[in-house]
């Protein structure tokens, strides 16, 4: 229902929020005499762009840095050239108002934004800052009753930020250009975000698997009665000396200590034959009682990590649908810090959990959450449903995936109000003898829940899937000790020690908010940004870094150390909070960055003498006991022994590439190898291997042969044919014969209408042009055997539109159902490569996805990803007759 707010009179209050989805929103909850309107974001940056600089300061030294690095660090703004029509609007509007609320979001991006909006309208009215943490209408009119002044302190927080960010970015990425590759950025989060995977990729190198061995017994207790009758025990020492497990290897392989039995298959093997026949008996029961808590509201971080684990989505598109979701009304404001709930949340939160569950399930006294997030910025609440009242999923008319993270949320915010979850946690020793008198202890762990409390509403997902869930139970029998035991089983089992796991998204982001790099609002950008620059890849759900990555890194670790170092990035947030805080100032703060303090190097010179980077080394990586190293060039990363090189195929992960497998890719086939001559040139003829895939060509006589008085510009000299191989060709099998007939394309096919028709082999697949025409063959080979009649048929068709131009193939690979489009998605084969869909989107496979190992969750990413991505659909609007043009009037006579 509109509210009035007190709007009295003729008055005209003008609003000015960020987004049109927020505005349309906000606009139905305010009355008359309100102006609703958005920025669309910000209005105005540092320039991007040379183009971008006024002409009065491109004369200056620091011009390209957007920042008078020489006065205070004064910042140069510009109005973003897409915004410019907006801020002309917005100016049109303000001069029918009497008012001017500015309603941005309630964090340091939003009070900037708010503040550039001050500063590029001039407003000659009132101006009011307007703030608020979910959108309805009664957190709107309180917004509007209660206003308050800009808070320039969090504007000089986020400006400082900025800044950092611009003097960072601009002054390193040129030095990756020069030193590693062109066009990379550099950036200082992103930058340490970049180490933290690579790191992990190199103890994963460095990793050397342990192999140990234990026995695993079935138990009976020859309890017919008893449900469960049996269980299984682990071997857990003999002779009072512990068998070694995982936790007691180190990365090397090798043990941390002696004090351990360290079991060998044969040796394992040999125990389990002694206790054939041995009697067991119950050594100790131990029972304790297990309580669970409920988990805390979500924050910014825990609503990412819990949407990659549940839904599979990244962070990125779970801020994108958290951002729709509030903007209409359904969650509280999705990028906080903070797990409190208001009381007014609380006793929502209680009175759902009492109407879906009972009065048993909801403790007497509400709960408190404290954040232990150090660093907590703004005091905003936990991420919650809107609202007084809280509307179950099913009341909201949602669906896809903005359905799934209300409830979600929903869950979540329910169950923080519940009671604890409790039941029993037991531990049961049992003892036995080997046939030698070796005195043997087996153990076997269970849990019972006898109350299961919020655990009803929700249970939290794990990053590791062999996790077990806080709601499963393992029952035991009821045993006592000195029970008598048979064994049923006695297996031996051999296990390895595991590399440490690749980051997911959802860890990556726990692992920064812990060692508090960045600002957890910022998360969900930082991988977005570098998964886009190709500094990291998905495989499955981790994140594996590019051997580009590895050079950035460490060119970024050996000449900016400090940089790249976590404690420094985390600092960096602690002068940012000051600033907020009123405890430091901006210009001190950017002076110490840029030009270093009491012999503490500045940014400013780590960027001036780069003289000893050498680009050769900061890119090549030997290969532990071989001649081999890894090299990372301007078309990717290759293999170099001595000179002879080989490219690494571009789906390898650096953990992967072991001295095995480097001397395996050195020993393939590596082109360049000589078929014979061309029976009509004479040229003669090899198959190569080149970064595109493997390919035939002629070698063309040297150009001094030919025109020893003359050297003729590269545009005008002669070039060599070459043509890709077949899919169905390899570089081992084929032909001089093959390889002619494929420099013989492209084949004039004949002539139709007067137009030729001409054969060709495509980026997209076999095709036949005729003038501007084209059509698809279905196969490669017929680029060979096409027939001008053949041709005539095929160019009298309407020419197929979208990915199915030829006959439809059966998929690849069936997925399951999408959650989203409640459709089921399949792997299919494409012009591009391999996709997938569910017959109304498609999501090309990424570097790291394969067709074999594609799961439905990662195929949903991909697709709601996609879906993202689309354009909106155009709007149709009917235009209106132009206005008849009135005639001239006749000019007057002279007189």
């Amino acid at each position: 229902m509109p509210a009035n707010n007190g709007s009295t009179g003729g008055t005209r209050r003008l609003v000015i929020v960020e987004s049109p989805a927020k505005a349309k929103t906000i606009k139905d909850y305010l009355g008359a005499g309100y102006m609703v309107e958005s920025s669309i974001g910000h209005i105005r940056d540092l320039p991007e762009r040379a183009d971008d600089i006024p002409e009065k300061y491109k004369g200056e030294a620091w011009a390209r840095l957007g920042v008078n690095v020489e006065h205070e660090f004064e910042p140069l703004y510009v109005v973003n050239a897409d915004k410019r029509s907006q801020v002309s609007k917005l100016k049109q509007l303000l001069k029918d108002a009497d008012e001017l609320y500015l309603a941005t979001d309630e964090d340091r991006e939003g009070e900037a934004i708010a503040w550039h909006l001050r500063e590029v309208l001039k407003p000659k009215v009132p101006v009011h800052r307007m703030v608020f943490h979910e959108i309805t209408p009664q957190a709107i009119r309180d917004a509007v009753a209660n206003p308050r002044d800009l808070n320039l302190r969090l504007v000089d927080a986020q400006e400082t930020r900025r800044i950092l960010d611009r003097l960072y970015g601009y002054e390193v990425s040129p030095v990756l250009w020069k030193k590693v590759k062109p066009r990379l950025s550099a950036g200082r989060v992103q930058s340490v975000a970049t180490r933290l995977v690579v790191e992990r990729e190199r103890e994963r190198m460095a990793f050397t698997s342990a192999h140990y061995w234990d026995l695993q017994a079935l138990f009976d207790t020859g309890k017919a009665e008893e449900r469960p009758r049996d269980f299984t025990a682990t071997l857990t020492s003999v002779d009072g000396k512990r068998v070694a497990q995982g936790r007691d290897f180190a990365t090397t392989g090798l043990l941390k200590t002696n004090d351990v039995l360290h079991l060998s298959e044969a040796a394992a093997g040999e125990l389990a034959g002694r206790l054939q026949g041995s009697s067991f008996a119950v050594k100790s029961v131990e029972r304790k009682p297990y309580t669970r808590k409920p988990y805390a509201p979500f924050r910014t971080t825990t609503l990412q990590q819990e949407a990659s684990r549940k839904l599979g989505f990244s962070a990125k598109y779970t801020m994108q649908v958290a951002q729709r979701l509030y903007e209409n009304g359904f969650i509280t404001y999705m990028r906080t810090d903070s797990i409190t709930l208001s009381e007014t949340a609380v006793a929502a939160a209680r009175s759902q959990a009492i109407k879906l569950y009972g009065s048993a399930y909801v403790p007497d006294k509400p709960r408190v959450y404290t954040s232990k997030v150090k660093s907590a910025q703004e005091a905003h609440e936990a991420i919650r449903p809107s609202g007084e009242e809280f509307r179950t999923p099913g009341e909201t008319g949602l669906n896809g995936d903005q359905f799934r993270l209300y409830e979600l949320i929903w869950q979540r915010t329910v169950s923080s109000q519940m009671k604890d979850a409790v039941g029993e946690s037991v531990t049961v020793k049992v003892r036995g003898a080997s046939a030698t008198g070796e005195d043997v202890e087996f153990s076997a762990s269970g849990r019972t829940i006898t109350f299961y409390g919020f655990l009803k509403a929700y249970v939290e997902g794990a990053d590791d899937p062999s996790t077990d869930r806080d709601d499963s139970e393992k029952r035991l029998p009821n045993l006592a000790e000195g029970d008598a035991l048979s064994v049923s089983r006695l297996d031996v089992a051999g296990h390895s020690t595991k590399p440490p796991a690749r980051y997911t998204e959802a860890s990556l982001v726990k692992e920064m908010e812990d060692r508090e790099i960045g600002r957890p609002s910022t998360y969900a950008s930082i991988i977005g940004t570098i998964l886009d620059r190709g500094y990291v890849f998905k495989k499955g759900t981790a994140l594996v870094p590019s051997f580009l990555a590895f050079a950035v890194v460490n060119l970024l670790e050996q000449h900016f150390g400090n940089l790249v170092d976590y404690d420094f990035t985390a600092e960096m947030e602690k002068v940012l909070d000051d600033i907020a805080n009123d405890r430091a100032e901006r210009v001190p703060e950017l002076q110490r960055f840029y030009y270093g303090e009491d012999g503490d190097e500045g940014l400013k010179e780590m960027v001036t003498d780069l003289g000893d980077i050498d680009a050769k080394e900061i890119s090549s990586f030997p290969i532990k006991g071989t001649d081999i190293v890894i090299r990372v060039g301007r078309y990717g990363p290759y293999l170099d022994r001595g000179g002879a090189r080989v490219n690494v195929p571009e789906d390898m992960t650096p953990d992967e590439l072991t001295a095995e497998k480097a001397e395996e890719l050195f020993s393939r086939p590596t082109g360049d190898r000589e078929m014979g001559t061309d029976p009509v040139t004479g040229h003669m003829i090899v198959a190569k291997d080149g970064r595109f895939g493997p390919y035939v060509t002629e070698i063309l006589p040297t150009q001094e042969e030919e025109t020893p008085k003359r050297r003729t510009k590269k545009a005008d000299a002669a070039k060599p044919r070459t043509s890709s191989l077949f899919k169905s060709m390899s570089l081992d099998t084929v032909t001089l014969e093959d390889a002619l007939k494929l420099l013989s394309i492209p084949r004039v096919v004949g002539e139709l209408e007067g137009e030729e028709v001409v054969a060709y082999n495509g980026k997209f697949g076999p095709y036949l042009k005729k003038a501007a025409e084209t059509r698809s063959l279905a196969a490669e080979e017929e680029l060979f055997t096409v027939t001008i009649e053949q041709a005539k048929e095929l160019f009298s068709q309407p020419k197929p539109r979208g990915r199915g131009r030829a006959a439809a193939a059966p998929p690849l690979r069936e997925l399951g159902e999408d959650p989203n489009s409640k459709k089921p998605v399949v792997v299919k084969e494409g012009r591009f490569g391999p996709y997938v869909t569910d017959g109304e989107t498609n999501a090309s496979l990424r570097k790291g996805d394969t067709v074999e190992e594609i799961t439905i969750e990662r195929a949903a990413e991909l697709l709601a990803e996609r879906r993202e991505r689309a354009p909106a659909p155009k709007k149709t609007t009917t235009r209106k007759a132009p206005a008849k043009k009135a005639p001239a009037k006749k000019p007057a006579a002279k007189s």
